[in-house]
């Protein structure tokens, strides 16, 4: 049994018009929304052993925040940016087999679509929202669509 962790990267700045979508920051609701869910996590018992990031700054700084709780290195994923959703569930089936939990912090509509195609469940994820899907594998290159449960969806406001 595996478990992935979807994750849709906490509330970006958008207040300078100049600054690149992949370079845009988190603004401050997103600075507090993030620790607060990794804490939030590792409260709930839930036991992440390996991180995959889009390298969009709001991303790497939200996956940073779950490192940061969970002890943990973020690896760059650079096709987790603006990624699809076959785009999203191939980046999982690459994760190394002894992580039996991992995390995907990237970007809407990718993330929400790939809950939707990994588990049949049609849930929207807002900013910094982790879905928490079980799937019964025993390796990560088993992950198909359609073979997921959605166990928890978490957002900051619940």
């Amino acid at each position: 049994m595996k478990t992935l962790l979807l994750a849709r990267h906490a509330k970006s700045d958008w207040g300078d018009p100049s600054v690149r979508d992949h370079d845009r920051p988190l603004n401050a609701r997103g600075l507090r929304d993030a620790p607060a869910m990794a804490s939030r996590l590792r409260d709930e018992g839930v036991r992440l052993r390996h991180i995959v990031s889009s390298t969009a700054l709001r991303a790497r700084t939200t996956a940073d925040e779950y490192a940061a709780v969970f002890h943990l290195e973020v690896a760059d994923e650079p096709a987790l940016y603006a990624a699809s959703p076959r785009t999203i569930l191939a980046v999982a089936a690459e994760l190394p087999d002894e992580a039996e939990v991992a995390m995907l912090v990237g970007h809407n509509p990718g993330m929400t679509d790939a809950v939707a195609e990994l588990t049949g469940e049609h849930v929207e994820l807002p900013t910094c929202a982790v879905a928490e899907c079980a799937i019964d594998i025993d390796a990560w290159v088993e992950l198909i669509e359609g073979s997921g449960r959605l166990i928890a969806l978490r957002t900051p406001r619940t």
